[in-house]
């Protein structure tokens, strides 16, 4: 696949934040349906309880696909070539979610000029981390500084 659009980016690069409303049961139970992930957790209030969760809770795809919308709105969609996520806390219906990344490292890569590495995390209005991920973005040789990685 070849990318029309110019695209860069440099080790240390912060994305802009994704700061969304309060994750709603709606929502959830949207995500349900959509991705047919109808374990009662997510939609039952009764049985996540009894399940030792405060309340219905954000199913861990939905945390990475919200990652993965930090990244296209950050970079053109097509140059998206990996998103890895690591799930270490719940997402409790109500809570506000703020999605950041940084590009930490950008590697010449076989058949592209290169990739940028991009550390995600997803953290909750109080501040707690619910998920860590990294993204791998085809990026394009800086001007004046030939492919990235390359020695200058």
């Amino acid at each position: 696949m070849t990318v029309a659009e110019s695209f860069t980016a440099l080790p240390g690069t912060e994305l802009s934040p994704l700061r969304l409303p309060a994750v709603t049961p709606g929502m959830i139970a949207g995500f349900a349906r959509a991705s047919g992930d109808t374990n009662p957790i997510h939609l039952d209030p009764g049985a996540a309880r009894a399940a030792g969760l405060p309340g219905v809770i954000a199913h861990g795809m939905l945390t990475m696909a919200l990652l993965g919308r930090l990244v296209t709105s950050w970079a053109p969609q097509e140059r998206l070539r990996s998103l890895r996520t690591s799930f270490v806390a719940p997402v409790p219906g109500g809570d506000a979610l703020v999605c950041s990344g940084t590009v930490t490292e950008v590697t010449q890569s076989a058949g592209e000029s290169g990739l940028a590495l991009v550390r995600l995390v997803a953290r909750r209005s109080d501040g707690t981390t619910v998920a860590r991920g990294v993204a791998e973005v085809a990026v394009d040789a800086v001007p004046g500084r030939g492919a990235p990685g390359a020695a200058a």
